[in-house]
C-alpha cells in the first residue's frame, strides 16, 4: 500500500482535479441561473484545442491560455443564444454542442497541422517551485512543481464562492433561476443573468481546456476531454452548485483517476482502471438522488 498511497499520487490527484474543478466552477454558474449545461465538455474540448494552436502558432503558452478562454466565451455565448434566446432544450443543445465539439477539433487539427489523433507544442504552462515549502516531507513533493492553474484553482474557489452568495450579480444569477419573476420585478433581466452565467461557464471551460492540454501535458489529442465536462456537471449537482463543495467532489474524482494509473503499474488492465473514476461519479449521482428522495420523503 505504502508503494501506492504516494506524494506522487496525490500530486497526480491535483493535477486531475484542477481542470474538472474549473470547468465546475463555470458550471455552477449556470446552475444557478437555472440552465442544465451539460455542453461543458465540449467547451473544455474546444479551449484545449485553441490553447495548444496558438502556443504553437505564437510561441507562448499564456497567448494560448488568454485565446482558449475567449474562445469558451463564445462557445458559452453560443450555448446561452439557443437555450435562452431561442428557448431550445438545454439537453439537446448541450448534447449537439460535445458532438459539434468533437468532430469541429479534429477537422480543425487535421486542416490547420495536417495531423491525425495527437498534436504537441513546445510551450507548455510553466510549473511553480514553492522553495522552502516544497522541501517539507511528503507534503512539499505533493504541493510543488505544479502548473500556475492549479494553484490558481484554489484560490478562485473562494473567489467565485464570494461571488455567488456575497455580491449583488451573484444574488440575481441565484434569483434569476430560483425566482425569475421576482428578479424581473425588481428591474433586472433574468435573461440578461442567463447570458452573464453562460459567458462566465464558457470561460472556465476555456481555462480547464488550457490546464488540461498545456498544463498536464502539453499536446492535443482526438476527444483528450474524455467526458470530464460530464464529471464536472455531476460535481456541480453533488455539491449543490457551491464552489467549494463541488471542488472537494472534483478532488474526489482526482483522486481516483491517479489512482486507476497507478495501479497499471500493477499489472492491472487500464480498461478496468480507467473505469474507476466514472464508476464513482455515477456513485456520486446515485447518491444525490437517494439524499434528494429521502428529503422529499421526510418533508412530506
Amino acid at each position: 500500500m505504502g508503494n501506492i498511497f504516494t506524494a506522487g499520487l496525490f500530486q497526480q490527484m491535483l493535477r486531475s482535479a484542477t481542470p474538472v474543478a474549473l470547468a465546475a466552477m463555470g458550471g455552477a454558474m449556470t446552475e444557478h441561473a437555472g440552465i442544465m449545461n451539460i455542453g461543458m465538455d465540449g467547451m473544455i474540448l474546444m479551449g484545449a484545442f485553441t490553447a495548444v494552436a496558438v502556443s504553437i502558432v505564437t510561441g507562448s503558452a499564456f497567448l494560448g491560455t488568454v485565446a482558449a478562454i475567449a474562445v469558451g466565451i463564445l462557445v458559452g455565448l453560443f450555448f446561452a443564444l439557443f437555450v435562452v434566446k431561442f428557448k431550445s432544450d438545454e439537453f439537446i443543445i448541450g448534447t449537439a454542442l460535445n458532438i459539434l465539439a468533437g468532430g469541429l477539433t479534429t477537422f480543425l487539427m487535421w486542416a490547420i497541422f495536417d495531423i491525425r489523433g495527437t498534436v504537441r507544442t513546445e510551450h507548455g504552462l510553466p510549473t511553480v517551485d514553492l522553495g522552502i515549502l516544497g522541501k517539507i516531507p511528503f507534503l512539499g513533493q505533493i504541493i510543488s512543481g505544479n502548473s500556475l492553474f492549479v494553484y490558481l484553482t484554489v484560490g478562485l474557489v473562494f473567489v467565485m464562492w464570494a461571488f455567488v452568495y456575497r455580491t449583488p450579480v451573484g444574488f440575481w444569477i441565484r434569483a434569476a433561476g430560483e425566482h425569475p419573476g421576482t428578479l424581473r420585478t425588481a428591474g433586472i433581466s433574468p435573461e440578461k443573468m442567463k447570458w452573464l452565467s453562460s459567458a462566465i461557464c464558457g470561460a472556465f471551460c476555456g481555462l480547464a481546456g488550457a490546464q488540461l492540454a498545456l498544463g498536464n501535458v502539453a499536446m492535443f489529442s482526438e476527444g483528450m476531454s474524455n467526458n470530464r465536462g460530464y464529471v464536472a456537471f455531476a460535481c456541480v449537482i453533488f455539491g449543490g452548485a457551491n464552489p467549494k463543495k463541488a471542488y472537494l467532489a472534483a478532488l474526489m474524482f482526482g483522486f481516483f483517476d491517479a489512482l486507476g494509473y497507478r495501479l497499471q503499474e500493477y499489472d492491472i488492465s487500464s480498461n478496468l482502471t480507467s473505469m474507476i473514476p466514472y464508476v464513482i461519479t455515477v456513485c456520486m449521482m446515485v447518491y444525490v438522488v437517494v439524499r434528494s428522495n429521502r428529503k422529499k420523503t421526510v418533508s412530506a
